[in-house]
């Protein structure tokens, strides 16, 4: 990175600039290599700034959030990766009769918002609840489960173009779609607008009961992972098919397809990104063999492979 760069970064946010930082702490997996600098802008006004010097410079830049559905490259992320501060990890709500709009710091957890919802006596995303990561990271990959996603109760977003102008879009500008969101390119969404409607309270425990039990009893627990590696191919369920392929517990180094769960790889102890990624192409190579069905990845490569 060009010292004019790093000197300018420095400027901007102080302290909250770092330079070749590990990025295993700060992803759910555990591992990834270091980014060139790491920053964390504080308000909407810092973004903008940093967007527009990294658009003025042609730097590369990725946003990581709370770490979840990535695996970053052992050798690490070029360029800047951008973590939105405390700042962002807010909501606001406003009661309309038997609904309410909240809009939601995109920093904030997706589980925390999920609890407040349902504490408050609006439903609509119970099915989120056990979701890991932050609430833009979720509405980046249109976080879904048990027949609900969050394209559904989303009204709109605001956020950062790639040149530092800050822009809002509606729900039907956004381009939802299966485990993802078409967005503007370089565009860092800030706040999540949704539209809640005021439900049952019994009917709100029993999905939130029905999410946590059935996560706790299919999903692994205690190993570092990053969530569903596979999107469900229409009509079937990724998990059936590496598990019907006898694909459960094979390991590459430190990797391993969970025991508990085929759709999910798990960091035994010091695994590398190299060995997660490898026992992805075998399980999609064996899948393709046994069905010719090709898995398509969730999680998100970042980085130099």
């Amino acid at each position: 990175m060009p010292p004019e760069l790093r000197t300018t970064l420095l400027t901007l946010l102080g302290k909250r600039v770092q330079f070749a930082l590990p990025l295993a702490r700060h992803t759910s997996f555990r591992v990834g290599g270091p980014a060139d600098a790491f920053v964390a802008p504080e308000s909407v006004a810092e973004l903008q700034m940093v967007l527009r010097t990294l658009h003025e410079e042609t730097v590369p830049y990725f946003l990581l959030g709370g770490g979840t559905n990535v695996l970053v490259s052992d050798k690490g992320v070029r360029g800047v990766v951008i973590h939105l501060g405390a700042e962002f990890n807010y909501q606001r709500w406003t009661a309309l009769g038997d609904e309410a709009c909240v809009q939601v710091g995109a920093a904030r957890p997706l589980g925390r918002f999920v609890r407040d919802a349902t504490t408050k006596g609006y439903g609509g995303v119970e099915f989120a609840e056990g979701i890991p990561g932050s609430v833009g990271g979720g509405l980046l990959m249109n976080a879904g489960a048990f027949g609900g996603e969050l394209s559904r109760v989303v009204t709109a977003i605001t956020g950062v173009q790639a040149d530092g102008e800050c822009t809002r879009l509606t729900g039907a500008e956004i381009g939802f779609a299966y485990r993802r969101t078409t967005l503007p390119p370089g565009f860092i969404v800030t706040e999540v607008e949704f539209r809640l409607q005021r439900s049952a309270p019994e009917a709100i425990a029993t999905k939130l009961l029905h999410a946590q039990r059935k996560r706790q009893a299919t999903q692994p627990h205690g190993y570092p992972n990053a969530g569903s590696i596979f999107k469900n191919p229409p009509g079937t369920y990724a998990g059936k098919l590496i598990e019907e392929a006898g694909l459960k517990g094979l390991a590459c180094g430190q990797a391993q397809v969970s025991e508990q769960h085929a759709n999910f790889i798990v960091n035994k102890g010091g695994a590398r990104a190299a060995e997660v990624k490898q026992l992805m192409e075998q399980v999609q190579r064996t899948v393709w063999e046994k069905n010719l069905v090709q898995l398509e990845p969730e999680v998100r490569l970042v980085g130099e492979w």
